[in-house]
């Protein structure tokens, strides 16, 4: 049996707020996903998700746990190992978009390929190959301020899957449009991701969304518990 791409195990996190009790966000959670398997992380507004993706995506450490990628132990690497694997195996999908404004919406997704050592030539190849897999490839040329919202959040996708990474965390990647659009570029998503093979989880409050996606898990008190 294949490692889980990505397995969390014991993981805890709380924050000093000043006040003389900490606020513990996560209790001890433990999450193995699949290769190819994509979850939904179902929990509402601040209840910690955001904070479990980070940590899962090597953008926060935990209080204690471990976190594994592709079967390499995470705990103690150093920055420069973590921003590695981060680069290459991680792509992480925000509510907003976060596209640079002064560039094309290829050159948003040929970047992160530069910053990996791709050469550009094959960077540029994949953004239009990406771009047109989510079906806006004649929107390359286009700065973010002249795509609507649902590009904007296509453009989002295929900069994740730039440097096609084996996990992808998705934040409420929909959560920021109207329910048509949400719907349409969701569809999109899960496209790009059953064609990739790559492993998800996918951070919604959205029931609908999420059971379209292979397993459900649900955040509460800091807690996962199967749905």
């Amino acid at each position: 049996m294949s490692d889980p791409v990505l397995r969390l195990t014991g993981i805890t996190k709380a924050y000093n707020t000043g006040k003389p009790n900490e606020v513990t966000v996560l209790r001890g959670i433990d999450l193995s996903v699949a290769p190819g398997e994509v979850v939904a992380l179902v929990a509402p507004s601040g209840a910690g998700k955001s904070t479990l993706l980070h940590i899962a995506g090597l953008l926060d450490a935990p209080d204690a746990g471990r976190v594994e990628i592709a079967g390499t132990d995470m705990t103690g690497q150093g920055d420069r190992r973590r921003t590695a694997v981060r680069r290459g195996d991680v792509g992480f999908i925000y509510q907003f978009h976060h596209l640079l404004p002064e560039f094309t919406a290829l050159e948003n997704i040929v970047l992160p390929q530069l910053a990996n050592g791709t050469a550009r030539s094959a960077a540029e190849d994949r953004a239009r190959d990406l771009l047109d897999k989510v079906g806006i490839a004649a929107r390359a040329d286009h700065r973010p301020a002249a795509l609507s919202g649902g590009e904007q959040q296509r453009v989002a996708f295929c900069r994740a899957l730039a440097n096609a990474p084996r996990l992808l965390l998705a934040d409420e990647p929909t959560g920021n449009l109207d329910p048509s659009t949400s719907d349409q570029v969701f569809a999109r998503l899960m496209d790009l991701v059953r064609d990739t093979g790559l492993s998800a989880v996918i951070a919604t409050h959205n029931l609908d969304l999420a059971a379209r996606m292979d397993r459900q898990v649900r955040m509460e008190a800091g807690r996962l518990h199967l749905v």
